[in-house]
């Protein structure tokens, strides 16, 4: 469980209610406890073991194994593991934080993100040995989590892992929301869109699957290693051309992309013995914090789930509705909560540091300078923003004069994609470390 003490910056200690405002944070993570998500989806009676209503009798298999894809599948493994008991023949978690004292009932090993690298690769080789020894007898258990399309790769043949480096480096830069990035990942990598399911040799497989994607498609989610493909290679392609990337990408991959043959895709008869089930979501999260607020005294509103497109502009949008809602009372009279779920982009012009929260943050802090009574809060429910440290930051009406006193112009740094170094010399970045679970990000936009 994550502190309230750990959200607090420099302004949430100065604000009126910070404290408050603190306990809403940690309320929103800690609601999606890959863990508890685990639990309340999974329960073992004897040899009959229950998962989100259907049955299986454990003494049916020859071997019960685990694999858990993911930034949450420490918890999420560790509480299935729990249940299970003795009956666990095998497991394997591939994370981006390694404990410093693993489980012993499963192994856990490291992967590369955002960028996937050479731990991904072996990764992806130890997963494939895992499910080699599968068949039709045993139970194969999957916790599936976001990070999972970086976290492991299993390219496909003349695809290298440079390339897939590539790849994922620009469609990072480019603006590319994560279902887009995924449907290219799916047709290029043996673990992906479906392909657990493929190379699981006819075991029965139960995934169980915590959401950082809006609207939860289970395909996206970790590029959909237990889930059919609905798109093509001709979506994939159109996906490169729109950014026009089709002649920056590695030649290799759209060869690849034009050639191989189709993913398997919904009715196919690979899924019949998958039962996917969706344990956590971004929703969920917004829920929790929203209950919080109302305990605080709060008045508390969610505006929306499906948060999407440029940092930048979304910042724009915000910081009207929380200038409107400051003004008008509406959607609620101050003291007010209003909530917003999603992932934005950022598209790259420069060469700093940051992550999607804090872009926009700092697309922020111009629209609300000089506007009392108000804090806008990025948050990423990993607890990452990006590849930084940073979950996010804190601003306020009086962030803009205080960064001008400090000689820092929120315009500069916006030039160059520099929030991080920006918020820390504020001290308003929101660094509560990882969380060890991961359901896309949110947005506190408090009025006093």
């Amino acid at each position: 469980m994550i502190p309230a003490e750990n959200f607090l910056t420099r302004s949430l200690r100065a604000f009126p209610d910070g404290q408050a405002v603190a306990r809403i944070l940690s309320a929103a993570v800690n609601a999606v406890d890959p863990g508890e998500a685990v639990r309340r989806f999974v329960h073992r009676d004897g040899a009959t073991l229950t998962v989100a209503g259907q049955a299986y009798d454990l003494s049916g298999f020859r071997r019960i194994c685990l694999l858990g894809i993911g930034k949450a599948s420490v918890g999420m493994s560790e509480a299935l593991a729990g249940i299970l008991g003795g009956q666990l023949s095998e497991g394997l978690v591939v994370t981006k934080h390694v404990p410093a004292s693993p489980p012993a009932s499963f192994r856990v090993v490291p992967g590369g993100h955002p960028i996937p690298d050479e731990n991904s690769l072996e990764a992806g080789e130890k997963t494939r040995e895992l499910l080699s020894g599968l068949g039709p007898q045993d139970l194969l258990v999957c916790l599936i989590s976001g990070g999972g399309s970086a976290l492991v790769t299993s390219p496909v043949d003349s695809v290298s892992l440079a390339d897939l480096q590539a790849l994922t480096g620009l469609l990072l830069a480019c603006g590319a929301d994560i279902q887009e990035s995924n449907a290219l990942r799916r047709r290029l990598d043996r673990l992906k869109g479906g392909g657990v399911v493929r190379l699981a040799n006819g075991a029965t497989v139960v995934s169980l699957i915590l959401s950082d994607v809006i609207g939860n498609p289970l395909e996206a989610i970790a590029s959909g290693p237990t889930a059919p493909d609905p798109t093509t290679g001709a979506v994939a392609i159109a996906i490169l051309e729109k950014y026009l990337l089709d002649q920056k990408a590695p030649a290799s991959i759209l060869k690849n992309l034009q050639s191989l043959p189709e993913t398997p895709k919904p009715g196919d008869p690979a899924f019949e013995k998958v039962q996917n089930v969706l344990v956590g979501s971004n929703l969920q999260a917004a829920q929790a914090a929203l209950r919080q607020a109302q305990e605080e005294g709060f008045n508390p509103y969610l505006l929306r789930t499906d948060l999407q497109g440029e940092a930048r502009e979304a910042a724009f949008e915000l910081a009207t509705s929380l200038r409107q809602a400051h003004r008008t009372a509406t959607p609620v009279p101050a003291p007010g909560c209003i909530v917003v779920g999603g992932e934005t982009t950022v598209t790259l012009h420069g060469n700093g540091k940051g992550g999607r929260n804090t872009e926009l943050a700092l697309a922020a802090v111009s629209e609300l300078a000089d506007f009392p009574g108000v804090l806008l809060a990025t948050l990423a429910t990993d607890g990452e923003d990006g590849s930084t440290d940073a979950a996010g930051a804190v601003v306020t009406g009086e962030s803009h004069h205080y960064a001008a006193g400090l000689g820092l112009h929120a315009g500069d740094f916006l030039a160059r994609n520099d929030s991080y170094t920006y918020f820390a010399q504020l001290e308003d970045l929101l660094k509560p470390g990882p969380t060890g679970t991961n359901v896309n990000d949110l947005v506190f936009m408090i009025t006093f």
